[in-house]
């Protein structure tokens, strides 16, 4: 196939930058880490629906990608996939604001149960996407711009951030319980919209794909590159192990909601402060961008979450939770982009959509430990389940220098 003229890569440049600013206004209003653990707590949930919601969200979704990259690894132009995949979440949204609003009229418990089911077309649209995203990203741009993207879409996208968080804690805090959230609902439902926009710009250029001739030759080809792609497994192995930290923070959240009683109003502050971690992240990270390492990174994210969780085991009463969320939002900067630019790194256009699936696929620990760690939590309490995290996290330190990840 032709090379990607500088013209095409250019515009799909601000078109994926477009949907990322609007999307990162949409995401703080139905943040993963604050927002939707911080709602469910106020609708009756405990540590195991948290754990529920966690593996939806973070874990049940990337599972699921797999069985995506079988269906659109065939298809040679996906952006019409990646549209349908948005549109579902935006209308996902909506109805899920619409639920709250009117939540007073429904028995006791069915609110809990119509957020997991909804939540769960949610985020199996957003695995759909995702797949269609990685793939297009990755043909749509060419190789020497790609670490200027990741690191300039978390600067423009954290200025939008910065702002969206602070009109997020004025929402949160101008109404009780549920209409509060049925209005950030509401919210992120037209961002997103205003988000989608960006990719009818996309200019999707053809490119040498992957043919899947069916379900015995998807296997062998998994099989293959497992065999052929020594730094696979140990990828997977890194996912497995520091993946787990990507599902710490809305813990932090029951343990701040449901130990010291914080309220709609300090649940605002801890988005703001996990918001500018990550914007303060990017800045950095666009200021060094041709001189960072991902492996580097790595180790720095890895210190990170270290630090987070001896800061909540040693301390005594309270812990600074504006800290805690500080440290939450660079480790997931971070982690985005290190993880992103990975991925492309090990992949080429023709097998990206499968590299997607595999990885996705290989997050075990991370889709099931939120639920295991919940149970827990009701168990045994918050102690115990912040020192089997910073096992498991530790354990990652192997798997970051089996990498070696070059650029």
């Amino acid at each position: 196939m032709n090379k990607l003229p500088a013209n095409i890569s250019r515009n799909n440049f601000f078109a994926f930058l477009w949907h990322a600013s609007f999307l990162a206004f949409a995401v703080n209003f139905i943040d993963v880490d604050t927002i939707m653990p911080s709602m469910l707590v106020e609708a009756g949930g405990n540590g195991f629906h948290i754990g529920i919601m966690t593996t939806i969200m973070l874990g049940g979704s990337s599972l699921t990608q797999l069985v995506f990259a079988r269906y659109l690894s065939n298809k040679e132009y996906k952006k019409g996939f990646l549209l349908f995949g948005i549109n579902t979440r935006i209308f996902v949204l909506f109805v899920m604001g619409l639920m709250l609003w009117y939540s007073g009229l429904l028995p006791g418990g069915i609110t809990i149960w119509l957020i997991f089911f909804l939540i769960t077309i949610y985020s199996l649209s957003g695995a759909f996407s995702n797949v269609s995203y990685t793939d297009l990203l990755g043909k749509s741009i060419n190789p020497e711009s790609r670490k200027t993207f990741f690191s300039v879409k978390r600067v423009v996208a954290g200025i939008i951030l910065l702002l969206s968080a602070a009109l997020a804690k004025k929402v949160l805090a101008g109404n009780e319980f549920p209409i509060n959230y049925a209005w950030m609902l509401f919210i992120a439902s037209c961002m997103l919209l205003i988000a989608s926009l960006g990719f009818w710009r996309i200019k999707e250029h053809l490119s040498a794909r992957l043919e899947v001739k069916g379900t015995r030759h998807f296997l062998g080809l998994l099989r293959n590159e497992l065999k052929s792609n020594g730094r696979l497994i140990y990828f997977l192995g890194f996912i497995n192990t520091m993946g787990v930290s990507m599902s710490l923070m809305p813990f932090i959240m029951l343990y701040a909601k449901k130990v010291f009683e914080t309220g709609s109003a300090e649940t605002g502050t801890f988005l703001f402060f996990k918001v500018l971690g990550s914007v303060a992240t990017g800045f950095l990270l666009v200021s060094l961008f041709r001189k960072f390492k991902y492996r580097q990174l790595l180790y720095t994210n890895l210190s990170l979450v270290v630090m987070l969780i001896l800061i909540l085991l040693l301390s005594e009463g309270r812990p600074p939770f504006f800290l805690l969320f500080l440290l939450g939002g660079i480790i997931t900067a971070s982690y985005s982009i290190s993880m992103n630019g990975i991925l492309l790194e090990m992949s080429g256009n023709e097998n990206r959509a499968l590299y997607t699936g595999i990885t996705g696929a290989g997050n075990i620990l991370p889709a099931l430990s939120p639920m295991l760690g919940g149970w827990i939590i009701e168990r045994t309490g918050f102690q115990p389940f912040f020192i089997i995290y910073l096992v498991l996290i530790l354990s990652s330190l192997f798997f970051i220098y089996k990498i070696n990840c070059k650029k």
